[in-house]
């Protein structure tokens, strides 16, 4: 209670029996007894001298037995004894009148807040969107990215090489796939857990290292198979291989780690997830590096394989992963020292992040069920994430295995007879096609929205293969003309490809929980990878040349089953959609 015009009140006593409880009901019984002391009162301030109460509670019947004066509440205290049970309290004019004044103060700068409150125009808006949240930060990042994906992809053409010349046959390749694709479906989750649950640098620079040491060791068991003989029935049994094929498996669980982290988490972080169109350019110019690294690593391997021999190729891989790997952990600090450590802010609550590190983590008796829980915690995760019609829509473009400059076109044009320059051609056009749609999505981003631009390259990418399968199941197959035009509509596709693939990284980056990013990203991939496996199993079993045609159409009807998810989900907004994607105005 404030009493605004100055009066001093005194509680001289408040005493609760409780002798007996009765619910049925509250008796309120006011006494007719009151004393009020008028004689400081006077009209020009209102005053009164003293104002005195007491009460009593018993049988729950509230009593007032009198408001005496204060100089009676003297007198009654010395007797009151111990039947006392709350002491004496006395609020004074200046509390109350402080309080007021503070209140009315509190409510006139609100006011003059509210008022003064800035309004930016729809430039300014455009502008603030457009502004990454650490600029510095994100340079210091595509220096770590060049850095680390151009030893990444180099490896990636070096060691399948290295080993075709120890063994002329598709086995031993194949097997590293397929072990590989395994690790990550079962270690993925484990790993994303793990990632979500350890400060951002350290996790980093400790998968960094983990990768570079799985580099140096495989190389090292290649350049150790080309020095002894090998036959090809002990291929499979020899120690060396059965390294190679762990080291390349932990190898490609690491380098997925490292990607959904940077490109999941750290550059949400870095550009602002609430600025769309820096966050667009970022997960641009990330892509254009990956592809442009992609490049420059099988050219760089194909100038060094045609000069000198594997091993001293492979020697030239060792010596470029140990120079990198420093230049990689410096850069990586870098990234958070300009970026005012935003990197080291954390991505869970404490009871968040004890329901897996919980307990002794080493301990070989629980480390299996831990996993177990990490995996099922994983699925589960990805399938309440709530923008799932767009990662099924990503997982889906998986299955597409043939329409795509991938092995299985190539063996199917080399099987066709067609020249193997126009071969190189084709898988030169698609990655150079790939760096324009990092330019492209950026683009449709600005102009049509978030969502709109992931619609439109899932269209495009449709239209174009939904022409491109007609053209090639109408051709006959002593015509080359109609299979080079089927080969370009697949160039064009990739347009479209590339720039859903960009956008749905930035629709995944504002709709999964930074607190969760690692374990629902890296599960992403592993139902990506089993996807491909899946898709993978039916090529083989349909091997023929002629069953091209039918792995075509699959691969057709799984991008527009993408396509057609995607457009659902945008045309059937929900309200969590609409308050995740509340900075897109076109959504």
């Amino acid at each position: 209670m404030a009493l605004a015009f100055g009066s001093t009140v005194t509680l001289s006593q408040y005493s609760l029996n409780f002798s007996s409880f009765n619910s049925s009901r509250f008796r309120h019984r006011i006494a007719s007894r009151q004393w009020l002391n008028l004689n400081h009162l006077y009209v020009g301030s209102h005053r009164f001298g003293g104002i005195t109460s007491r009460c009593s509670i018993t049988n729950t019947d509230v009593h007032f037995n009198h408001v005496a004066t204060e100089n009676e509440t003297q007198e009654e205290t010395s007797a009151v004894g111990t039947e006392c049970l709350v002491p004496i309290v006395r609020l004074t004019s200046n509390i109350l009148e402080t309080e007021s004044l503070s209140s009315l103060t509190e409510d006139t700068y609100v006011d003059s807040l509210l008022i003064t409150l800035p309004v930016l125009s729809k430039e300014e808006q455009h502008t603030l969107a457009a502004t990454p949240a650490h600029p510095m930060g994100l340079y210091a990042l595509y220096a770590s990215c060049l850095a680390g994906n151009l030893v990444e992809q180099f490896w990636n053409f070096a060691w399948p090489s290295s080993i075709a010349l120890i063994y002329p046959s598709l086995l031993p390749v194949a097997l590293m796939g397929f072990v590989s694709k395994l690790a990550i479906i079962a270690g993925g989750p484990i790993v994303g857990m793990l990632m979500d649950h350890f400060p951002r640098v350290p996790a980093y620079n400790c998968l960094n290292i983990i990768q570079a040491a799985t580099h140096l060791l495989s190389a090292t068991m290649i350049i150790h198979a080309h020095s002894v003989p090998v036959s090809a029935s002990s291929l499979l049994l020899r120690p060396w291989f059965i390294v190679l094929v762990l080291s390349g498996a932990v190898e490609r669980l690491s380098g997925v780690a490292l990607g959904v982290a940077m490109e999941r988490d750290w550059v949400v972080q870095l550009a602002g997830v609430n600025r769309p169109i820096a966050l667009a350019q970022a997960n641009a110019i990330l892509s254009r590096i990956d592809l442009l690294c992609e490049i420059a690593g099988a050219s760089l391997f194909g100038i060094l394989i045609s000069k000198y021999d594997p091993v001293t190729c492979l020697k030239f891989a060792t010596g470029l992963m140990a120079w990198s790997l420093p230049f990689a952990i410096v850069l990586t600090c870098l990234t958070n020292k300009l970026s005012s450590g935003v990197l080291d802010r954390p991505k869970c609550s404490q009871t968040c992040c004890r329901t897996f590190t919980e307990g002794p983590l080493l301990d070989t008796n629980n480390i299996v069920d831990k996993g177990v829980d990490a995996i099922k915690l994983g699925w589960k995760e990805y399938l309440q994430q709530p923008v799932l019609p767009a990662s099924l829509a990503y997982v889906l473009l998986y299955f597409n295995v043939v329409l795509t400059p991938g092995s299985l076109m190539t063996a199917y044009l080399t099987q066709s007879g067609l020249n193997p320059s126009i071969i190189g051609g084709f898988s030169g056009l698609c990655a150079f096609m790939g760096v324009a749609a990092t330019f492209v999505s950026a683009s449709l981003v600005k102009r049509l929205g978030i969502l709109k631009a992931g619609a439109a390259g899932l269209i495009i990418q449709a239209s174009l293969l939904t022409v491109a399968v007609a053209v090639y199941c109408s051709r006959s197959p002593s015509q080359q003309s109609p299979l080079l035009f089927f080969l370009c509509l697949i160039v064009l596709s990739r347009l479209g490809h590339m720039s859903y693939d960009v956008v749905a990284a930035q629709i995944l980056q504002t709709g999964i929980p930074p607190s969760k990013v690692n374990i629902i990203g890296t599960t992403e991939v592993a139902v990506a990878s089993l996807a491909e496996s899946a898709m993978l199993g039916v090529a083989i079993i349909a091997n023929d040349v002629s069953h091209f045609g039918f792995l075509a159409t699959l691969s057709l009807l799984s991008v527009v089953g993408a396509a057609w998810m995607f457009c659902r989900w945008l045309l059937n907004p929900t309200d969590e959609q609409r308050s995740l994607f509340y900075f897109d105005a076109r959504c």
